[in-house]
């Protein structure tokens, strides 16, 4: 078990020149750690860059902070009246270990365990953007940072792009390590924009890595040549196989701190091992421009369903709801889909976008055993969604900005960013996120809603401003990224089946599913709709692997009172 006393300090951070007593962005522990002495738990605001950090003072107080995007992770607990913090969850865990129903559920519910929560109980893991303080035997948990959206600033087009290019470059760069340049590269808008700067920044050939799939509707290798032609990068590919999943599930599963479901980490986990393996020791990934800039097809919908709460609401009420509430069961498409739109544009955020949640959907009562749910509150994860909704962004922000704001939160700090982190670390490679930085962030912050989302056009600045940088198709395509075809793939191939089989009714074994859902889910949802279903089958088959190397002999007590052991 590896716990940190102090100091505990990691990433990069950059210091106020009143705390520094080295260069900023000084890389010396020793001076990052005077530095952090300096700055105390009071201004942690005041510190921009990537960091994590834990502290024991000589006045008997302890504290430990996070940077606002959580690229690194700080995770603690208290033993014997002292604060106990490690980046992993697994590291403040030695034979006492008890796993959480409720981080179970919430789990299945988000296909990862977001903070302040683990698998573990009485282990937290601190949320992006906060400090947690221990003294007089108490923690205290608050966020030092939070978003404020400013009014747009008249400036015209022309000079917001002129800035922007030039962030976009200053980013990319102070992401250097004087290693050989490179960084993944999915066909995406936002990996070839980081491709594209590498080649502008560096005075070495950049070398850039995709990972393709050989599943009609899944692979985006063509892009990824497009961009790696443009930029005359030393561009490699390599496409993950069925066999590379049966080779790799249980290695990935077992590598992450706690259950961890987001399936597109195991391809990136290839695409950074095949770096690894070309002599690269550090990655750029591309990950936030999205979430700053506008890009996730979800903001479009809901500007759709704002629509619908700009007529009358005695129109809505009196009439049109009750008109398609009659049509819900329609057979005419159009009148279906009308009154499908109306129950979900009646619908706030967020609560509006658990409306497709895959657990909610199939029922938990019809997935888990009444054991489980006997020991967990289902209300808590939306009662959490809510409270992060409420709290994510100023007052007077937009809808738009509140729901960027919001998935910084869940999108990037509680899944994107722990695959990426999680498939680097097992990969043996670093990586920077130059999209992530601050003063990125800050611009994102001043830009107006319509540059963000003109009309219904996603990143819509974004990509007008870099227009003569990326190719044209890029900037025309649709988003994709490195979505795995598991579903399609675990249909055919007899490992795939062999494994997520064993997996499942190993999971059902230790009473958390049941095992006639098991049983329905395999042999009629996931052949009848394979992309779908192969959703649930993936996270339960990761959950069922991290136990079996972390918390083999858990099981939950049948009838309700108790966690059975779990090592």
């Amino acid at each position: 078990m590896t716990v940190y006393d102090t100091p505990l300090i990691l990433g990069s951070p950059r210091f106020a020149s009143s705390h520094k007593t080295q260069p900023a962005t000084s890389t010396d522990r020793a001076d990052q750690a005077a530095a952090w002495r300096t700055v105390g738990p009071d201004q942690v605001a005041t510190v921009t860059g990537n960091f994590a950090v834990g502290m024991h003072e000589a006045d008997g107080r302890s504290w430990i902070a996070v940077d606002r995007f959580g690229i690194e992770s700080i995770c603690w607990r208290v033993v014997d009246g002292k604060l106990r913090f490690a980046a992993r969850a697994d590291d403040l865990v030695d034979g006492d270990a008890e796993i959480d129903p409720q981080a179970i559920y919430d789990y299945l519910y988000f296909h990862v365990i977001p903070s302040p929560r683990t698998i573990f109980k009485g282990v937290y893991r601190l949320p992006p953007g906060h400090v947690a303080i221990f003294e007089h035997g108490e923690v205290s948990v608050k966020p030092y940072w939070q978003p404020t959206f400013e009014a747009p600033r008249e400036t015209s087009f022309d000079a917001l792009a002129v800035e922007f290019r030039q962030l976009l470059r200053d980013s990319v760069e102070a992401q250097l390590d004087g290693s050989k340049p490179g960084c993944f590269l999915s066909g995406g808008t936002d990996s070839s924009t980081v491709a594209g700067l590498l080649g502008e920044v560096s005075d070495q050939q950049a070398a850039t890595f995709s990972i393709g799939f050989d599943a009609q509707g899944y692979d985006e290798m063509a892009f990824a040549r497009i961009a790696a032609q443009q930029f005359k990068t030393e561009h490699h590919e390599y496409y993950v196989t069925p066999d590379d999943l049966v080779r790799s599930i249980a290695k990935v599963a077992s590598h992450f701190d706690q259950p961890f479901g987001n399936s597109s980490a195991l391809p990136a986990y290839y695409c950074a091992k095949m770096a690894h393996e070309h002599g690269m020791t550090r990655l750029l990934a591309g990950d936030g421009g999205d979430e700053l800039f506008g890009g996730n097809s979800r903001y479009a919908k809901d500007r759709i369903f704002g629509w619908w709460g700009l007529l009358p609401s005695g129109l809505r009420t009196a009439a049109l709801e009750p008109l398609l509430e009659g049509q819900r069961a329609s057979g005419i498409g159009l009148l279906r889909k009308t009154a499908s739109y109306a129950e979900q544009a009646s619908v706030p955020m967020p609560d509006r976008q658990q409306m497709y949640n895959l657990l909610l959907r199939l029922g938990a009562d019809n997935v888990l055993t009444p054991a489980l749910l006997a020991q967990v509150d289902q209300a808590a994860p939306l009662a959490q969604q809510r409270t992060v909704w409420s709290s994510s962004s100023s007052v007077n922000a937009s809808a738009l900005n509140k729901q960027l704001a919001y998935d910084w939160r869940y999108t990037l700090a509680e899944s994107d960013l722990p695959k990426v982190r999680g498939a680097t670390q097992l990969a043996g490679v670093g990586v920077g996120y130059p999209l992530l930085d601050d003063r990125l962030l800050a611009f994102s912050c001043k830009l107006p809603d319509a540059y963000k989302l003109k009309g219904l056009k996603l990143r819509w600045f974004f990509k007008e401003a870099l227009r003569g940088l990326l190719p044209e198709e890029i900037i025309k395509k649709k988003k994709q990224g490195f979505g795995l075809p598991f579903g399609v793939w675990a249909n055919g191939h007899d490992g795939l089946k062999a494994i997520a089989r064993e997996s499942l009714h190993g999971i059902a074994e230790r009473g958390v599913v049941r095992r006639d859902f098991v049983d329905e889910l395999l042999k009629k949802r996931l052949p009848e709709y394979p992309g779908y279903y192969g959703e649930m089958v993936w996270i339960l088959m990761m959950l069922e692997q991290w136990l079996r190397a972390k918390a083999p002999n858990f099981r939950i007590d049948p009838a309700g009172r108790k966690v059975i052991s779990a090592r």
